[in-house]
């Protein structure tokens, strides 16, 4: 069974996608779908071509990525908040021909960047503004040429493409290989680089046959909200995989989900279940306190993953709202979550337990497993998992071995069987749902000219939640700290929000091993001695 006929196996009446104050029922979707198939044929699309989706959580979004993948093509996810440089290299790795790009983009992401796009071929721009009905008039369109590195590209609107394709036979819609790819999913990983998990559309229906019947156990009157994109694997299941494979209805959000915009959907849409992140769930809970009172009243279930979510957050919020907030967490190499809390069995502070379909391990330093209490390098094993990363041999080899799949992170279980995340067994960490490599953010503060050397590491604000902190040595000893760190804070402002160090603590020197390598655990070390002083 291909992903065209699982989800349409519902009823054709029933709500599928809550948008714009529009809903749109299954079958609509179904018709859009197909004409959406249609027109990603006469693309020139092939089985097994990478077909980029540059858009917003939105019902275009929707439509391109079943059609992808029901097609045997590949869909390469995009998300819309990176910079354009990771944009464009998640393009050039994927050696995307075909893009489709919200309109406003595509300016954005086409200049400048030749030498990145010289396997891109044609472009769709998408108009997500409210449309006029078109009257037909095929010449009100255009094809415009682009070029880059010695290549003509095309690119045409959505409208254009949808109305010269409507008169074409419907395509056939494949029954996927075992192991055909079917989707990429990027990650930074612990390297910073990104990287494509590949996916199969088996994976889709794995992790609705586990997290989803174990956890959310949903209904076809259930209406899903995800504050966290479809270009996420956790968006992607919360959003699109779970609602639609149950016949069960999804809120699609395509700008930015701030609190108040948040507070409107929950008013408007009555969401039954909401998933998001720590900092999300805090944000709320302060804008609940001080500004408008959220309507929760809807909610059944409220799901957290991302980072560890701080046991008092989740306490909190259930206090407040009594609702509870069920933390687990999961990657983009296994699609979604594999260790969850449960309704009834919620154990904040923890991970909750082994999600039913998957298996767990820990390894210690020399690979030995550890049956004790102690802490270890998490390992997982289940049919969700990513045949390898696309173009990244090497990172593949590192990260799959043998069936499973090497998380990066620490973890302890207990004698109940909850597991406690203890921190990454790399330097690497998570700060509002997404990774921070420090050597990127080390990159930027050294650009100061007074900076002799910097590390980052991560940290936890007042709240229990991740955060950077740089570690700083000056050139000049004597230097104003105020006015230094007032500099570095500008500076930093080149980096996404939740990559920007939180704190700056000054030192003569930084620790090292006897071969040059900055001993971060040290400096991690120095935050939680003093944390307990504090």
């Amino acid at each position: 069974m291909n992903l065209f006929e699982a989800i349409f196996k519902n009823d054709r009446n029933a709500t599928a996608i809550h948008y714009r104050q529009r809903e749109i029922s299954y079958g609509e979707l179904e018709a859009s779908t197909l004409a959406m198939a249609t027109a990603i044929s006469a693309l020139g699309v092939t089985r097994g071509d990478r077909v980029a989706i540059l858009l917003p959580d939105s019902p275009e979004f929707v439509e391109i990525f079943i059609a992808t993948c029901s097609l045997g093509a590949i869909a390469v996810p995009i998300n819309m908040a990176l910079k354009t440089d990771d944009q464009c290299s998640i393009l050039h790795n994927s050696e995307a021909r075909f893009a489709f790009i919200e309109q406003y983009l595509c300016n954005t992401v086409l200049t400048g960047a030749s030498e990145k796009l010289r396997y891109l071929e044609k472009i769709v721009q998408v108009d997500l503004k409210p449309q006029v009905q078109n009257d037909g008039a095929s010449d009100s369109f255009s094809i415009t040429t682009w070029k880059a590195n010695g290549t003509s590209q095309t690119f045409q609107p959505l409208d254009q493409l949808l109305f010269e394709s409507r008169g074409n036979e419907r395509p056939n819609l494949h029954e996927p290989g075992e192991s055909e790819p079917a989707f990429l999913l990027y990650t930074s990983g612990s390297t910073g680089e990104p990287k494509g998990a590949i996916h199969r559309q088996s994976d889709i229906f794995y992790i609705n046959q586990t997290f989803c019947r174990q956890v959310l156990q949903l209904k076809s009157t259930d209406r899903l909200f995800s504050s966290s994109r479809l270009p996420f694997a956790y968006g992607l299941g919360n959003a699109f995989s779970f609602p639609l494979l149950n016949g069960a209805s999804t809120v699609l959000y395509a700008d930015k989900p701030t609190p108040d915009a948040i507070d409107l959907i929950f008013d408007f849409y009555q969401p039954t279940i909401f998933f998001a992140v720590p900092v999300v769930y805090n944000l709320l809970l302060d804008h609940h306190q001080t500004s408008n009172k959220l309507n929760c009243s809807s909610l059944r279930l409220c799901i957290s993953a991302g980072e560890a979510l701080p046991a008092h957050l989740g306490e909190a919020w259930e206090e407040e709202f009594g609702v509870p907030v069920l933390d687990g967490i999961g990657s983009t190499e296994m699609c979604h979550m594999f260790f969850s809390n449960v309704q009834g069995q919620v154990k904040y502070g923890s991970s909750g337990k082994l999600v039913e379909g998957y298996e767990a391990r820990l390894l210690d330093d020399s690979g030995q497993i550890i049956e004790t209490a102690d802490e270890g390098n998490l390992w997982i094993k289940g049919d969700s998992a990513a045949i390898g990363y696309w173009n990244k041999p090497e990172q593949t080899a590192n990260t799959f071995v043998d069936g499973w799949v090497r998380t990066g992170d620490l973890y302890r279980r207990d004698a109940e069987g909850y597991w406690f995340h203890m921190g990454r067994s790399d330097d690497c960490f998570k700060s509002s749902g997404q990774w921070v490599s420090p050597v990127q953010v080390e990159g930027v503060l050294l650009r100061h000219e007074q900076i002799s050397s910097a590390a980052v590491v991560e940290d936890f604000d007042a709240e229990g939640l991740p955060c950077p902190c740089a570690f700083v040595v000056s050139k000049n000893v004597e230097s104003d700290k105020v006015e230094f760190e007032r500099e570095l804070r500008e500076l930093a402002k080149s980096l996404p929000k939740f990559k920007q160090p939180r704190r700056y603590v000054f030192l003569n020197e930084l620790p090292y091993t006897a071969t040059g390598k900055i001993q971060r655990f040290k400096l991690r070390q120095q935050l939680r001695q003093d944390s307990k002083l504090s």
